[in-house]
């Protein structure tokens, strides 16, 4: 089968076409504007509900915005103090949110210098096609800005600047890569030494929190060098906000499942976006084989915790990475998280017009949602794509 191709630089073009179209009423709720949704400027006032939206709560005299957080609110005793921390999950164990950030930072400082060889072992050495299919299927190019968050390693960033350049012989296509880890980041810094675009216009490196991308992150300093190091040099990293809608296409593989707040990272997501922009996840999904779904547990918990104490004498951090896919959403609950966060998905009406037909992702209570996904490799990875308008 041929893959389905996500070409930015036609939906843009599509998208200009269609903002000469006629407008339309659109109800949301109680509130009616008049919309196409292919045009800013006609777009719902700011702290209204996007059309796919039918929350009561947006009502008029509602405080709530289309981009509000989910999350609870923790009470408050009568002296001001909280009156429980709020809790989440690292793998199976639970935490204090605020210890969280920390802990992966821990697992991730420790795996950095063998990154590819964790993937390898998660995967059996699959993880390579499937981030070739995850950027041959989005097709960058044209001069687009990207954002590649949780892109330490770089290695999806090389392979989208790689794409633009062999394919379209584009030399203008930049990307951003942005994660929280500055171990991970040096990586993909000695990655990225050993290529054409170093030193070039087409690639930066950014520290950043996924979950705050309109905030800046303390950068550490930077090691000192003796006169014989046989480290490489590498420039400082750099902590700045990515401005609204600067953004053309935002991709994150294997880092979502690892953020505390998984809907702050969808929002910040869609504020970075130009409308037509696009965004699109690829993870660790769940196996949609019964018989394999359970083969693949089973390797996942008796092996790679084992295997990473023989590879990387780091049992833990694989145990870890291996609960961290157990308790991550299903493909339609991802999908409903991503609605709800305003993208438009593939194989609804407007999503179709615009050339995002269905994908062959479907799974049993996901009646809603059918086709916003692709599963590769019966599930054990998936590719999800959404896109701001």
């Amino acid at each position: 089968m041929v893959a389905q191709r996500y070409t930015l630089s036609a939906l843009r073009s599509t998208l200009s076409a269609a903002s000469n179209a006629p407008r339309q009423s659109v109800a949301t709720s109680s509130r009616t504007f008049v919309s196409t949704p292919y045009s800013r400027s006609d777009r719902p006032p700011a702290g209204s509900v996007p059309p796919h939206h039918n929350d009561a709560s947006s009502a008029p005299g509602s405080s709530t915005t289309a981009f509000s957080s989910s999350r609870p609110v923790a009470p408050f005793g009568m002296d001001g103090s909280a009156a429980e921390n709020r809790q989440t999950h690292f793998g199976f164990k639970t935490v204090a949110e605020e210890e969280k950030e920390s802990m992966v930072a821990s697992v991730f400082s420790s795996v950095a210098s063998k990154y590819d060889v964790m993937n390898d072992a998660m995967s059996l050495g699959i993880h390579r096609l499937w981030k070739d299919h995850f950027v041959s299927k989005l097709d960058p190019r044209g001069g687009i800005k990207v954002l590649d968050v949780a892109g330490g390693t770089g290695d999806i960033a090389l392979r989208i600047l790689d794409h633009a350049r062999t394919k379209h012989f584009d030399r203008e296509t930049h990307v951003t890569v942005l994660d929280i880890n500055p171990s991970m980041l040096k990586e993909g810094q000695k990655r990225f030494k050993q290529t054409m675009y170093w030193g070039g216009p087409q690639v930066s490196f950014q520290l950043g929190n996924a979950e705050q991308l309109d905030s800046t992150m303390a950068v550490p300093p930077e090691p000192v060098r003796g006169p014989n190091s046989k480290q490489p040099y590498l420039p400082p990293l750099e902590s700045k906000p990515i401005p609204d809608e600067s953004i053309d296409l935002y991709t994150i593989a294997f880092g979502i499942r690892n953020c505390t707040h998984i809907d702050e990272v969808l929002r910040q997501a869609y504020r970075v976006l130009k409308p037509g922009g696009v965004f699109s996840c690829l993870e660790f999904g769940k196996v949609n084989v019964p018989f394999l779904a359970e083969a693949y547990k089973q390797y996942s918990f008796n092996v790679l915790p084992p295997l990473g104490q023989m590879l990387a004498g780091d049992r833990e951090s694989y145990q870890y990475l291996v609960e961290s896919i157990e308790r991550f959403p299903t493909q339609p609950q991802f999908a409903r998280m991503m609605k709800d966060a305003g993208f438009h998905l593939p194989g609804s009406p407007t999503a179709t017009s615009l050339g995002f037909p269905a994908e062959s992702g479907s799974a049993a209570g996901g009646e809603d949602v059918a086709g916003a996904w692709e599963d590769l490799t019966f599930g054990v990875a998936t590719i999800w794509t959404g896109i701001k308008l």
